[in-house]
């Protein structure tokens, strides 16, 4: 079992930026569709990916999430699977869903990706999926990320793309273990904190 981490696209923040719809974040279910082919074709069952906020001037990034890879299917099977998750324009304008094809088949009209082709197989279910997702947990995420990278890569940097690169880095059993610990225990500590009342102490 090992692992890929990667920062998602320029401007791509579930709070403050653009919507997310590549890792698609849907309470215990992640999938990935569409980006990344190369992480997606290169990882195997059993295997995790972690997603890391675009960059989005003044705003700390931070992990969004971390899941295993349960499945590896068609976009033609994930169109029939997730019905939900086909590509469509949301009512600001924005695009949700990283089913990239269309009943056909073929490119859907609203997806301009020039190497469809590349796209279109391993598509990624994923499974035991831990999302930083209330306003809390992203919070303490946004806070804590960069150190996190540091400490469990073991590499200096300003931001996270001086930690895992322009397109991500490899991640060893154990450093995606030390990640799902560290994502884990951010929202076991906030579940704790709505549920008591009390404040989260950052050391």
């Amino acid at each position: 079992m090992v692992g890929k981490i990667f920062i998602t696209r320029t401007g791509y923040d579930p709070q403050v930026g653009k919507h997310v719809k590549d890792p698609y974040l849907d309470g215990t279910r992640a999938t990935l569709g569409a980006c990344r082919p190369d992480i997606r074709r290169k990882l195997v069952l059993g295997d995790h990916i972690f997603v890391i906020s675009g960059k989005v001037p003044g705003t700390p990034q931070f992990v969004m999430c971390g899941f295993e890879i349960a499945a590896k299917i068609t976009a033609m099977d994930a169109f029939r699977m997730f019905p939900d998750l086909r590509l469509r324009q949301r009512q600001d304008g924005q695009l949700t869903g990283n089913v990239i094809v269309d009943a056909n088949g073929q490119q859907h009209q609203l997806d301009d990706h020039r190497t469809f082709a590349r796209r279109v197989n391993n598509y990624v279910v994923g499974s035991n999926v831990l999302a930083l997702q209330t306003d809390e947990e992203i919070a303490a995420g946004r806070e804590e990320t960069l150190g996190v990278l540091q400490a469990i890569i073991g590499k200096n940097g300003n931001s996270p793309i001086d930690v895992v690169g322009r397109w991500g880095c490899d991640l060893t059993e154990e450093q995606v273990r030390e990640l799902r610990k560290w994502l884990d225990e951010v929202k076991r500590e906030h579940a704790w904190r709505h549920g008591h009342g009390a404040h989260r102490g950052v050391a």
